[in-house]
């Protein structure tokens, strides 16, 4: 966050108020349901908290520190949900709809208000309070998206299409290459990467799936004659994902410990992906690619989402030890030494023997895996 520009913004904004200039007001919409208020100015009204974004922070004060406050919350979260420019092809995305190379948080809110903040992660969206518009007209789930995006967002190309057509795919956080595209009631994610990366993450998932823990299925596929990997998508109308990371600014400001939340809701998927992790020695495991599920109807979490995002696998295998495990962050533990506390706390739940192979398209990786399901199997009494 440049927090420089988002205080001398939030300063001409109070001077346009006093000077008696219209301030926009924007509406924070979950569904159809305005949860939360907040003018150019700074001013909010949250009008329903418990359906507030979790990872958005508004008050109702109204002194100019709190309402510059609530102005970089709301611009955050706004930039939030565009891809960071370190994605692949982030530039030419931005290019292809006329904007600058957006490097603040108020630039990338800019073009997520432009298509009203809208995501395939979650129902919350943004209009000005002056608009007649409703989530049946803009959400994802329900609207055509433009075939033009799959080739954009996958290949690079350049070419002329709207922010809204867009949103999806600047909405789709990650470093590689990935695009949405609808397949009769639900959407397909295609990730690219290059063969490397497709090939860990299809080995990698292919392991993951003699094990009984909710996961992410990953399958080959193929976008202009190049392999790719195709899964299918978590959220719907009905089911939304939060973050670790947006958890993460909940937790805070509610006084909770995330990571005990973890396991207090679903510890079979906390623990479960650090057996995972380990196994195929996953070094992706940020905490934007793993986080809760959560009921629309309530905005409560009511589980971990599947375990997800194996494309970085096999990456930790110099070592019988692997990485750092990056789930339990602060706490310093290796993988191994995380995956062995989870068999103890889940038990390994192995449904089938694993045929030795499955390995003949990465030979290099299969002494460790073995070694390392040795290691855990000893673990499991």
């Amino acid at each position: 966050m440049n927090s420089n520009l988002s205080v001398a913004s939030g300063r001409r904004a109070l001077d346009e108020e006093r000077r008696g200039k219209n301030l926009t007001v924007y509406e924070i919409m979950h569904g159809n349901q305005c949860v939360a208020e907040i003018n150019t100015a700074g001013l909010a009204d949250v009008k329903n908290p418990p359906f507030c974004p979790y990872d958005l922070y508004l008050e109702a004060e109204t002194d100019i520190d709190t309402r510059m406050n609530n102005l970089m919350n709301f611009y955050h979260w706004c930039a939030s949900r565009v891809l960071t420019l370190d994605r692949q092809y982030a530039k030419e995305i931005l290019n292809s709809i006329g904007v600058a190379q957006a490097v603040t948080d108020q630039d990338r809110a800019k073009i997520s208000l432009s298509y009203h903040c809208v995501s395939l992660t979650d129902i919350y969206w943004v209009k000005k309070k002056t608009e007649t518009i409703g989530f049946e007209d803009i959400n994802l789930y329900d609207n055509p998206l433009n075939e033009a995006i799959v080739e954009l967002s996958l290949r690079g190309k350049q070419m002329t299409v709207t922010n809204q057509e867009l949103a999806p795919d600047l909405s789709t956080k990650g470093c590689f290459p990935k695009a949405w595209i609808r397949c009769g009631d639900h959407f397909i994610l295609l990730k690219d990467g290059g063969d490397d990366a497709v090939k860990r993450e299809l080995l990698a998932s292919k392991l993951c799936q003699h094990f009984d823990f909710r996961q992410v299925v990953y399958q080959e596929g193929s976008y202009a004659g190049e392999a790719v990997t195709s899964s299918r998508i978590i959220t719907s109308k009905e089911y939304s994902i939060v973050s670790k990371m947006a958890f993460d600014i909940y937790a805070c400001n509610q006084g909770l410990h995330t990571i005990e939340e973890c396991k207090r809701i679903d510890s079979e998927t906390f623990y479960g992906m650090n057996i995972l992790d380990y196994l195929v020695g996953n070094t992706d495991r940020h905490p934007e690619n793993w986080g809760f599920l959560v009921d629309n109807k309530t905005n409560q979490c009511i589980s971990l989402y599947p375990i997800m995002d194996l494309n970085q696998s096999f990456k930790s295998y110099d070592t019988i030890d692997g990485a750092n495990c990056q789930t339990l962050y602060p706490e310093i533990k290796s993988q191994r030494e995380a995956a062995i506390e989870a068999v103890r706390h889940v038990k390994l739940r192995q449904k089938k023997e694993i045929d030795p192979q499955i390995f003949d398209i990465a030979p290099e990786w299969k002494e460790m895996f073995f070694q390392r399901l040795a290691i855990l199997k000893g673990a499991d009494f």
